[in-house]
């Protein structure tokens, strides 16, 4: 598929610094976003998701044990290639040959440190140096999505609005009653869907946002108030899948989908 030059364009901003301790059985050593799906980590399928759609420049606000996706970027091809090692002999220089080609061949990925105890808004911040020549695309690093990146970037072109965040509709957590008055039910709904929308992240951003953040503010407080209160927010509605991992179950669960074939993010295998 042909995407549009303009989401070509477009860098790819990903928190990934958050300490992830609803999901502590998996991030004891490693920080949320290399929690692993399928055997790769999550990290790695949220890229393969712009990846896919023509986003390939990112630039990945590291924190809690950054350390872990520098490396993981660092030795990629080594660590994912087949590959040949012939030993020298003397002082001459083991040399390695690549065999299989990289299925990340052609992304750019900055990988800028933004603090350990760094909040969302700050982590955005400390990235304005990489972030002023156009629109960027910001994400997290802890969900997945079969979200159409041309179509809510076109959205926000329309909108003429400084920034777009993808909406999803809400789904009660308990099933509803429906009561008729007299101690009787009659109807009951399991998990509905509610009138109210929610953030699914996966936002479109003009460089002018970065005037609105500061060294360590919460991007989902002041922020984006700010920019609803002057009618400079606007939602694209997404009815598709979306799934954000941040507990245990929930990583146990987005892994049986893999497993089974169920994997509805994964738009590069379609």
């Amino acid at each position: 598929m042909v995407w549009s030059m303009a989401l070509r364009d477009c860098k790819v901003v990903i928190l990934c610094g958050g300490q992830g301790t609803r999901l502590k059985e998996e991030t004891e050593f490693r920080p949320k976003p290399m929690v692993e799906v399928g055997g790769r980590p999550l990290l790695w399928h949220i890229m393969k998701i712009h990846a896919h759609q023509g986003c390939d420049q990112f630039v990945l606000a590291l924190g809690f044990k950054g350390h872990v996706i520098r490396d993981f970027f660092l030795n990629y091809r080594r660590q994912t290639a087949d590959l040949t090692i012939r030993y020298g002999h003397g002082d001459r220089a083991d040399t390695v040959r690549l065999h299989t080609p990289s299925d990340i061949a052609g992304w750019q990925v900055t990988l800028a440190e933004t603090g350990e105890l760094t909040n969302t808004g700050g982590r955005i911040f400390r990235l304005r140096d990489y972030l002023r020549d156009g629109t960027f695309l910001m994400t997290y690093g802890d969900g997945v999505a079969d979200v159409d990146l041309e179509a809510l970037l076109a959205h926000h072109r329309a909108s003429g609005r400084l920034a777009t965040v993808t909406g999803l509709q809400a789904q009660s957590r308990f099933g509803v009653l429906e009561t008729d008055g007299q101690g009787g039910v009659e109807r009951f709904r399991e998990k509905p869907l509610l009138d109210s929308w929610i953030s699914g992240g996966f936002f479109v951003l003009e460089p002018q946002v970065l005037e609105y953040l500061s060294e360590d503010c919460v991007f989902e407080q002041e922020p984006l108030r700010r920019l609803a209160e002057e009618g400079q927010l606007s939602v694209h509605q997404h009815s598709g899948f979306w799934k954000s991992i941040d507990t245990y179950r929930e990583y146990l669960e987005i892994n049986r989908m893999w497993d089974s074939g169920d994997r509805p993010w994964a738009l590069w295998e379609t």
